[in-house]
């Protein structure tokens, strides 16, 4: 939302832009509820001048000054808070993976059930 206010958005113009659904970022912030990795990483590829560290913690500068300086902001950061953005990190992957595992067990149960409907029309 800071950012949003930062760069004179509304709520919604945010939501086009980033490509989530109307309404998102509102039923977050109303639910204290985490963004999805997707959304972060739509985020990031739309604007790109956010500073990822600031996007996951709120620490730091909102914005980049340049890329050099943003790995040099997370090496300044204190160890703990370095691992707490390595575990975020890991969880949304592991949040990403499993969403493409649920997708594909999908596709692989579809697909099972088209062989099974043929054969039984063979018979």
């Amino acid at each position: 939302m800071e950012f949003i206010k930062f760069a004179g958005l509304s709520a919604r113009q945010f939501d086009i832009s980033i490509g989530a659904g109307n309404g998102y970022t509102l039923r977050m912030k109303k639910n204290n509820a985490s963004i999805g990795s997707d959304v972060i990483e739509s985020i990031i590829k739309t604007y790109p001048q956010l500073n990822v560290v600031w996007l996951l913690t709120g620490e730091g500068e909102m914005l980049k000054k340049d890329q050099e300086e943003d790995i040099l902001d997370f090496d300044q950061l204190p160890k703990a808070r370095q691992e707490q953005i390595e575990r975020i990190i890991e969880m949304k992957i592991r949040e990403r993976h499993e969403e493409e595992l649920q997708g594909l067990l999908k596709e692989v149960t579809a697909e099972i059930e088209r062989a099974q409907k043929h054969l039984k029309n063979k018979d």
